[in-house]
Order: C-alpha cells, then structure tokens, then sequence
C-alpha cells in the first residue's frame, strides 16, 4: 500500500501534457510583453530624427505603454473570472498585435504615442493573467515547476530586447520592433486556443466599478511618479511628488471601500493569509533589489564602458543565463523542499552579486562581472518562483485570481520603485561629485557602485520578511477512503 500511494502521489507530481501546451502559451505571449518594453528603447534616438522631435516628447512612447499597463492590471482577475481564461488571454494578445501593427504604421511621434497606450491596455493583463491561470490549473502539488514559467520573460526579456532591437534598428527598418511582435502573439493565440480552459469560474462576477476607478488611476500615477523620480533624480521634484501624493490618497480611499466591500475587484482581506502575505511582501522588496539593479546596469555599461545599447544586451547575457537556470532548478525545489529556505538561498546569491557591483570601478574585470551577474541571475530565479508559488497556495481557488493581480501589481510597484531610488542614490553622487570638476569614469563607476549598496540593503530587507514564509513545502492532503479527492479549478480542462 505505501509503494502504491507513493506512486499515485508521484503521478499527482507529474505535469500532464495539457498542462505544458498552456505554458507555453502563457510563455510565448509573455516574452513578447517584456522584450517589447526594452526593445522600444533602443529606438529612441532614430524616432528623435524620424519624427523630428525633443527626448521629453519621445519618452512618452515608453510612459504612456507603462502607464497604461499599469491601469489595466487591477481588472485582470475580475476578467479571468467573468469571461473565462480563454477568451480573457485572446482578447488581450489580440489588443497587443492591434497595437503593435498600428506603432509600425504609426505616422508621427504623437499617433506612435497613442498607439503604445493601446498596446499597453493589451498587454498590461498579460502577466497577472499567465500567473492566474497557471495556479489554477497546477494544483498545489505542481505550483513551483508551473510557477517558473512566468519567470522566463522576466529573464529573457531584458537581455534580448536590446540584442534583438539593436540588430532590428541597426539592419533593418525600426517599424520591425513592433511588426517582430506579430507571428510570435499569432502563434500564442493559436496554441491558446487549443490549449487554454474555457471555463468561467464566477459568470456572474460583477465589477467593482468604484473599485475600478480609483485603484487604476492610483496604480497608473504611482508609477508615473516614481519614473519621474528616476528620470530627475529626486523624490522631492514636483512632477514627482504630485503623482505620488495623489496615487497613495487613492490607494487609501481604496484600501477603506474594498474593506467595506463584499467583493471589490482586489480584496485586501486576502493579506490576513500568513503565506500571502508574507511572500508578497518579500516579492515586493527583492524586486526593488533585483530589477532596481536591472536599471542601472545598462547604464554602467553605455556611459563608463561606452558599449552600444546592443553590446550592453550581450554583457547582461549571463543575467540571464543564470535566471534561467536557477528557475529551472527552484521550479522542481520548490514543490519539495521549504519555500523559506529556497527564498534565502536565492537573497544570498543575489547578495553576493550585488557585493561584487559595490566595488565598481572603470576597469573592473569583465570576467569578475560575468560571475556576479550570473550569481545575481541564480538568486532572482531563486527567490521569485517559490515566493510566487507560495503566494497563493492558500489562497481559496475562487480568489486566485485577485490574488494573482494583487501579486503582480505589487511587484510591478516594487520594481518601479527600485529603479527610482537607485537611480537617484546614482544621480546624487554624479551631482555631488559634478561640483568638484569633471566627472571621471571612476567616479562615475564608483557612483553606480554606490546605488548596488542600497540594492544589498534591499535585499538584506527581503531575507528578514523571508523568515515569515512557511517552512514546509506544499502537502497535498489526502482524501479520506472514498471521498473525491480535490481538484484545482480548471484541472479537468488540463
């Protein structure tokens, strides 16, 4: 009897092949997301010249696709509940090539603008979506291998976007970057449709609408506010503080109504759940550490080293490759072994990565920079795939996801708020060093070195809140004799 229930528990572990067709269709619309944010960038300087315009004006190409992403994630559970997955997924993959079909033919710098704002409102789903419908089809016992998928375009985004926009700008016509976006969405839509449940799990959800209008507008000026922080170097700028100040009123007019509300469109009663809360909180400051970091790389490596944006995409290619690795590995770990554990394991290396970049200087060895992204790579994909499987593994089926948007948001708030302190903790010392005479690249170097210090602090932060995280993997209980055993939504779809 034990070798059968352990077997029967080893084939509960197994990922069924109809599960693995849905990740890679969230995998395949999602990668395009992410690279499509750095690739644009790439193109800055050529649309400066095409559309004979200031870099204020051209900025807004990338503000208003963020900005707009970031309005739409708050709706993306009340969607998946109401309309099924899906139809949910295609319609926002559908919105995104729309989009990305209407910025290649875009016709001056102002119709580029509004068009991004469209591509932003499909593809600001894309991500809390994959995560919803990837928990709810895994079940607890395959949640961490599951989980890792949506790693993927977290780490392949950032270090292809620049490779793959760079050749495109470089060799090609920039309308290329948007059009690229095109049969690689087709080809998600298509094996969605096949692959995807069509389930609704509350047809008759209905929407929180005073929900709606004020945690959009607040996620939406909270990340504009911060992005303007980065840009001018401080949080006491007007263009700064405006923003911030009215998103966190909005965030606490929110908090009050979906308190009082039976079901608001994200429910803040989910953070009474210990390992919600716990690994959403850490979630939110390794990300201020690990993407903050993210930020100032790329330009340690244009403005001391002098590489192309390009050859900048090619130095974090380790980044990348450790990610990568390391997901692979925790998504097996962790559906076994502690979430805790794996969560300090992964802050450690992502502290010693940051450690090597405190030193920076003109001339620091690549060799020696290749190692510590590839240990600041393994410890991303160390802390995000067991602190998003954990997330919502208690989280009651019908609310994950709203938990998964809740989770999202939260990251995607952290992230933006890890670029803008870095990025002013850098600027501060240019500033401060400027006053001296000409800035030397050693200080330039030993100013970016500056802001990884901040990052390592980050990072200490999120091993502290680690400690709160459940110290025993997921256990799936079993059934009592001839009892049905339980089931994840959607897993007789899968």
């Amino acid at each position: 009897m034990a070798v059968t229930s352990d077997s029967a528990q080893e084939q509960d572990r197994r990922i069924p092949p109809s599960l693995v067709k849905v990740m890679v269709a969230v995998a395949l619309g999602a990668i395009m997301i992410q690279m499509d944010a750095t690739m644009t960038n790439i193109a800055f300087n050529t649309w400066l010249k095409e559309f004979d315009t200031t870099l204020v004006t051209i900025q807004w190409v990338a503000t208003g696709y963020l900005l707009a992403m970031a309005a739409v994630m708050a709706p993306s559970g009340w969607a998946l509940e109401r309309f099924g997955a899906r139809n949910t997924w295609l319609v926002c993959l559908a919105l995104f090539i729309i989009g990305s079909v209407l910025c290649g033919l875009a016709w001056s710098v102002e119709s580029l603008i509004f068009f991004r704002v469209v591509q932003g409102l499909g593809g600001g789903m894309i991500m809390p979506l994959g995560m919803a419908i990837l928990a709810q089809e895994a079940g607890p016992s395959r949640m961490g291998r599951v989980m890792s998928v949506m790693g993927i375009p977290t780490a392949l985004g950032p270090v292809l976007g620049p490779v793959v926009g760079g050749w495109i700008v470089s060799d090609a016509d920039w309308r290329w970057i948007f059009y690229i976006n095109v049969p690689i969405c087709l080809a998600a839509i298509v094996l969605a449709w096949r692959a995807m449940p069509t389930k609704r799990a509350a047809a008759s959800s209905r929407l929180d609408v005073i929900g709606l209008i004020l945690l959009s507008p607040a996620c939406a000026v909270v990340v504009y506010g911060l992005a303007e922080a980065g840009k001018r170097g401080s949080f006491a700028d007007a263009h700064c503080i405006v923003p911030l100040v009215i998103g966190v009123a909005l965030l606490g007019i929110f908090a009050l109504h979906a308190l009082r509300t039976e079901n608001p469109i994200l429910d803040l009663r989910m953070l009474k759940i210990r390992s919600f809360t716990s690994s959403t909180s850490v979630l939110f400051f390794a990300s201020v550490a690990l993407f903050g970091a993210m930020g100032v790389l790329p330009l340690y490596y244009q403005q001391v080293r002098g590489h192309s944006p390009m050859e900048t995409g090619l130095q974090l290619i380790p980044l990348g490759a450790g990610m990568a690795l390391s997901m692979m590995a925790a998504g097996w770990l962790a559906d076994r072994l502690s979430p805790r554990l794996l969560v300090i394991g992964g802050l450690v290396l992502t502290a010693a990565g940051c450690a090597v970049y405190t030193q920076l200087s003109a001339d620091t060895n690549q060799a020696l920079l290749g190692v510590a992204l590839v240990l600041s790579g393994a410890g991303m994909g160390g802390v995000m795939v067991p602190a998003m499987a954990t997330a919502v593994r208690d989280v009651p089926p019908p609310a994950i996801p709203r938990a998964s948007a809740t989770n999202r948001i939260i990251m995607q708030v952290g992230s933006s708020f890890g670029a803008a302190v870095l990025l002013i903790v850098a600027q501060s010392r240019i500033i401060h060093l400027s006053h001296s005479g000409p800035v030397t690249p050693d200080g330039l170097a030993g100013a970016y070195g500056r802001a990884f210090w901040w990052a390592l602090a980050f990072a200490a932060f999120a091993a502290i809140l680690a400690m709160l995280m459940p110290n025993k993997a997921t256990v799936r209980v079993k059934p009592k004799e001839g009892a049905a055993a339980p089931t994840a939504p959607g897993a007789a779809s899968a």
